[in-house]
C-alpha cells in the first residue's frame, strides 16, 4: 500500500511538472525542421505499436530523476525479439546490453533510459518483467537494453533513488498516444546547452511515393555545446531570465540517448545505418559530440515481416527486408525527427529547482521565436 501510494504522488508530481510548462512544442511554435511531415502525435508513438511509459520521482530538494520505458510492441518481446541496430557516438557512457545488440542484432527487452547510477537498478526491473511473462517460464538469460545520462547537477544521484519497482512501473505504465516530455521522466533531472533538458520526442511518416514508412524518435537530451535553433545561434547572453540566470556555462560534455522506431521492414545492418544519422540531427542542434559526452543511438523495427520469432528463430525462413537503394529518404526522416525531438525536451522543460540551490531556468521559448524571426527563420 505504502509503494501504491509513493508511486501515486510520484506520478502526480510527474503530471504537475508537465502542468507547469505552457510552451508550445516547436512545430506548434512555428518551427518545422526538414521536408517531410509528423505523424499524428509527432511522437515515437506514430510507429504503430510502440508504447512509451514514464515515472517521475521528486523528494524535497534532493530527488529530481526518473524512468523512461519504450515498448517495440505489446506483447512478450522476449519471444517475438525485434530487429535492431546500435550506434555509438562519443562512448563515455553506460549503457547497457549493447554488445548483444552489435552480436545478434534484436532487442528482447523493453528500452528503458534512466541516471547514470540506477542503470543496474533499471535492468533487474526489466529483468523482473520479462521473466514474468507468459511463456517465459523457461528464460534463464536475459538482455536488459538499459540508457542513460548523468543527471547529477540536479539530482542528488549518490541517493540512488529509482529503484526496480520504478522501472515496472513505467513498462506497466506504457501506453501509444501522445508522449509527455521536457521534465519529464528520465529527463526531469537533464541539463542542455546550459538550459533544462529532458524527453523529447517527433516523428516523420514518408510520403506514399516513397513506401509511406512512419520513423519516431525519443531523446534524453543532457548534452551541450553550441546551441542552434534552425540554424540559428542562441546563446545565452542573447535571452533573458529575470533573476534567474542559466545554472551552467554551456560545456559542450554531457550526453544523449536516442531511441528510433520505424516500420519499415529493415535489417539489422540498415537499422545500425539509420541509428547512425541520428546524430546529424544532434550536430544540427549545435553538438560536437566531445570527450567528455556519451551519445548513443537505438533503432529498431516494428514491421511484422522481419520480427524474430520462435518459428523464424529455429528453421530457415524468408524475410523481405528494405534494400539499400530505398534508405534515403529514411535517413532524412531519422535526421529530421531528432532535430526537433531535440527541440520539443527544450521547449517543454519546465523551470526546476536542484540539490545545492541550484536553478535550472527553461529555456525562453517566446524570446527564442523573437530570435528566430528577426534571422528571417
Amino acid at each position: 500500500m505504502t509503494r501504491c501510494m509513493l508511486t501515486l504522488m510520484w506520478m502526480c508530481l510527474a503530471c504537475a511538472a508537465l502542468a507547469n510548462d505552457s510552451d508550445p512544442r516547436a512545430r506548434e511554435a512555428g518551427l518545422a525542421p526538414g521536408i517531410y511531415d509528423p505523424g499524428s502525435w509527432n511522437a515515437i508513438t506514430d510507429v504503430a505499436g510502440v508504447l512509451v511509459g514514464q515515472v517521475t520521482i521528486i523528494d524535497n530538494d534532493a530527488v529530481r530523476t526518473g524512468v523512461t520505458a519504450v515498448l517495440p510492441h505489446g506483447g512478450n518481446i522476449y519471444q517475438e525479439k525485434v530487429p535492431a541496430g546500435f550506434a555509438q557516438g562519443n562512448g563515455y557512457g553506460k549503457m547497457m546490453g549493447t554488445t548483444q545488440i552489435i552480436e545478434l542484432g534484436e532487442v528482447e527487452t523493453p528500452i528503458l533510459l534512466t541516471n547514470t547510477l540506477s542503470v543496474p537498478e533499471a535492468a533487474a526491473g526489466v529483468i523482473e518483467w520479462t521473466l514474468a511473462q507468459t511463456g517465459n517460464e523457461a528464460v534463464r538469460s536475459v538482455n536488459a537494453v538499459v540508457g542513460e545520462t548523468n543527471d547529477g547537477r540536479i539530482n542528488n544521484i549518490r541517493l540512488r533513488a529509482v529503484r526496480p519497482h520504478h522501472a515496472l512501473e513505467a513498462i506497466r505504465a506504457a501506453r501509444s498516444g501522445p508522449v509527455a516530455e521536457g521534465s519529464v521522466g528520465a529527463g526531469m533531472g537533464t541539463v542542455s546547452f546550459g538550459w533544462k533538458g529532458g524527453i523529447g520526442t517527433s516523428s516523420r511518416v514518408l510520403p506514399v511515393a516513397e513506401g509511406g514508412y512512419a520513423v519516431g524518435v525519443l531523446v534524453q537530451t543532457n548534452y551541450g555545446g553550441e546551441l542552434t535553433i534552425m540554424g540559428v545561434p542562441v546563446r545565452p547572453e542573447d535571452l533573458q531570465v529575470p533573476g534567474n540566470p542559466v545554472a551552467s556555462a554551456t560545456s559542450p560534455d554531457g550526453s544523449v540517448m536516442i531511441v528510433i522506431a520505424t516500420d519499415a521492414p529493415l535489417s539489422d545492418r540498415n537499422l545500425e545505418r539509420l541509428a547512425a544519422r541520428s546524430f546529424l540531427g544532434i550536430a544540427r542542434t549545435g553538438s560536437a559530440m566531445s570527450n567528455g559526452s556519451g551519445d548513443y543511438a537505438l533503432a529498431f523495427s516494428t514491421a511484422a515481416g522481419v520480427r524474430r520469432t520462435i518459428l523464424r528463430r529455429e528453421r530457415l525462413h524468408t524475410l523481405e527486408a528494405l534494400p539499400n537503394e530505398h534508405m534515403t529518404s529514411l535517413f532524412q526522416a531519422v535526421v529530421e525527427a531528432t532535430e526537433e525531438a531535440v527541440y520539443n525536451a527544450l521547449f517543454k522543460a519546465s523551470d526546476v529547482n536542484g540539490i545545492n540551490q541550484g536553478q535550472y531556468p527553461a529555456i525562453p521559448v517566446e524570446q527564442v521565436i523573437q530570435r528566430l524571426q528577426l534571422s528571417g527563420r
